[in-house]
């Protein structure tokens, strides 16, 4: 099945986005905000083996990413995973609903990183939360209509803010306690249910910070050379995101008793006050920043779905309109924008938070059974492959998420 491609009259998407810009995009959405407040509830399940959690659920969650690898390879489409339904399954209205549950994810998403990045800002802003939520999608919104290249160059920039962030954290944490690596073995489960029940119900947990590797796959229109450079990006990403979550894990359930990490709203700036003056304020600001950096990743990719679906004849061609100066579906933009200031302004975030949860394992299960039916029919092999097994397991251990996060 061949890309849409641009009419004389609209303007294509701008191709702007090498590996480095495209793997920096990815750890932005991987490696957002979550990482600062999900290690202590993760504490809390797993205590001192929480750093299994994250190895377990890296692997779970990398078994999809590797499908999405030879997707990306095979279809690289601003329309993601419903061009990879329509591909496996072609049925007009299964793409329609994968394609609007993506969307629906990342607005929920976009509302939920919002509303908790507005809560963040009222300890530093005098201005009531819905008018922070205001100034946040606007002002998000803007940049992520003004270009491709500005947007996600931003985005990187915000990017290598949160990692420095958690730089800052170990370095501390090491300060305090020069010989805390030496005390690693601290961390390996005893070899009991108890143990690893524990550990199990933390991966369930733990997966959900590696999410945001599908997001990529729907900038492909503006990647330079999609087929080989999208399958290598997700790569990294998955990658370096297991060893800073390893990295982080460890460190802080070695550096802090796990029931005062699982008890502070603010985990990584309690672990940071131990050995460095400031360094909690530092890190609740540089949280402020991994919250905005994931609120502009979502207003990147939801209004490149619209965009992909319209241009697919699913919906209507007004969200398929490209600026002729900034290059980006400026319309589709808009109307992400204003659903999303709406949501955050108006719903719980637990609400949103869980909603998304589960939408996201029903598009796995979706998008890695596509992938069994493809690969099915054989044909020609893209730039990246991966075994058959491969989305089997994807599918089987998606859909065993999705049963346990309803039963947790």
């Amino acid at each position: 099945m061949s890309t849409p491609a641009a009419s004389k009259e609209q303007p294509a998407l701008k191709r702007g986005l090498g590996l480095w810009l495209t793997s920096f995009y990815g750890l932005g959405v991987v490696v957002g905000a979550g990482i600062y407040v999900l290690i202590g509830a993760l504490a809390g399940i797993a205590g001192t083996a929480a750093p299994v959690s994250f190895l377990i659920a890296g692997i779970v969650a990398g078994m999809t990413a590797l499908s999405y690898m030879e997707l990306t390879a095979r279809l690289p489409e601003a329309a993601g995973e419903a061009a990879y339904v329509a591909e496996g399954f072609g049925s007009p209205t299964l793409t329609l609903i994968t394609g609007l549950a993506v969307v629906v994810v990342a607005t929920l998403a976009a509302a939920t990183i919002g509303a908790g990045a507005a809560t963040y800002m009222t300890t530093i802003a005098a201005l009531p939360n819905w008018a922070l939520v205001a100034v946040i999608v606007i002002a998000l919104g803007a940049i992520s209509a003004y270009g491709i290249v500005e947007s996600a160059t931003f985005a990187a920039i915000l990017t290598v803010i949160e990692i420095a962030g958690l730089v800052l954290v170990a370095v501390s944490a090491l300060l305090a306690e020069p010989d805390l690596l030496t005390r690693i073995g601290e961390i390996a489960p005893p070899p009991t249910w108890a143990a690893w029940s524990g550990i199990l119900a933390g991966s369930v947990l733990a997966f959900f910070a590696f999410l945001g590797f599908e997001d990529m796959v729907n900038v492909a229109e503006e990647v330079v050379e999609p087929e080989r450079t999208l399958p290598r990006a997700i790569a990294i990403v998955m990658v370096v995101a297991t060893l800073i979550y390893l990295a982080v894990a460890a460190i802080c359930v070695l550096a802090v008793p796990v029931a005062d990490l699982a008890a502070a709203p603010a985990p990584l700036a309690l672990v940071a006050a131990r050995g460095l003056p400031g360094a909690a304020t530092i890190v609740t600001v540089i949280a402020i920043s991994a919250a905005l950096n994931g609120v502009l990743v979502q207003f990147i990719l939801a209004p490149r779905m619209l965009y992909g679906l319209a241009r697919r004849g699913r919906l209507p061609g007004w969200f398929g309109r490209v600026s002729a100066r900034t290059r980006t579906p400026v319309n589709a933009t808009v109307f992400i924008v204003v659903i999303a200031g709406f949501l955050a302004a108006t719903l719980p975030i637990a609400d949103l938070a869980a909603m998304s949860s589960r939408l996201i394992l029903t598009i796995f299960v979706v998008v890695n059974l596509a992938l069994v039916k493809i690969k099915r029919r054989g044909g020609a092999r893209p730039a990246v492959t991966v075994p058959f097994a491969v989305p089997v397991l994807g599918a089987i251990l998606s859909a065993a998420l999705l049963l346990t996060s309803f039963l947790l």
